[in-house]
């Protein structure tokens, strides 16, 4: 038997948050989490009793993430002067800001396979699955992208000038099929509900 919908968004909600924030960025964030799981609330009565609901709902923060990123650029528009927003630095609880901007500099297959297996937890044969390719191509990306990150915050200046020069929206390994969340089912029971920091490398 399923558990209530609202114990799968309490438990799993801050994972899915950290995959958002490292694929879309901090200020995109929460619109992809909300999308995720308005969406997953709707296919969820169909899901087998059986599936992975972690990778489940990771396919969906993918997908979501996909189409956030391209109605992006769709619909943007030039100000002369951007809004300023509350910052959370220093605050409890607060945003490290320096970390999500190195994430959101990687290549898109880096920084989806970081997001995916460092920060959900992921095996690669389930992060292949999500992204495309295979396990190995999907150990390579993550396994570069955390010595990037690693590079990055231990040289600010590099990650800078890395930053300056990388285009985060835009992601040439999007996954055509953007609105099949209900299609993605699955079967693993999930081994854990938080992935650990990008800082930690392990293997499966």
């Amino acid at each position: 038997m399923k558990k209530p919908f609202e114990r799968v968004v309490e438990e799993h909600a801050d994972t899915v948050l950290r995959v958002c924030r490292a694929v879309v960025g901090v200020h995109d964030a929460d619109d992809a989490w909300s999308e995720t799981f308005l969406a997953a609330m709707r296919a969820y009565p169909d899901l087998p009793d059986d599936a992975n609901v972690e990778a489940w709902l990771v396919t969906i923060a993918h997908r979501k993430a996909i189409d956030l990123t391209r109605a992006g650029q769709r619909h943007a528009v030039p100000v002369a002067d951007l809004p300023e927003r509350p910052s959370t630095v220093g605050l409890p609880g607060g945003t490290d800001h320096d970390l999500w901007r190195a994430v959101r500099a990687l290549p898109g297959k880096q920084r989806q396979a970081v997001a995916y297996h460092h920060f959900a937890g992921l095996p690669y044969r389930e992060v292949a699955e999500i992204v495309g390719g295979t396990p190995e191509a999907a150990r390579r990306a993550a396994s570069d992208g955390i010595k990037a990150l690693r590079t990055t915050l231990s040289d600010p200046d590099r990650g800078a000038s890395r930053a300056a020069d990388a285009d985060p929206d835009a992601d040439p390994d999007a996954d055509p099929g953007t609105n099949a969340e209900a299609n993605a089912t699955p079967t693993r029971t999930p081994t854990r509900a938080a992935g650990p920091s990008p800082a930690r490398t392990r293997s499966r």
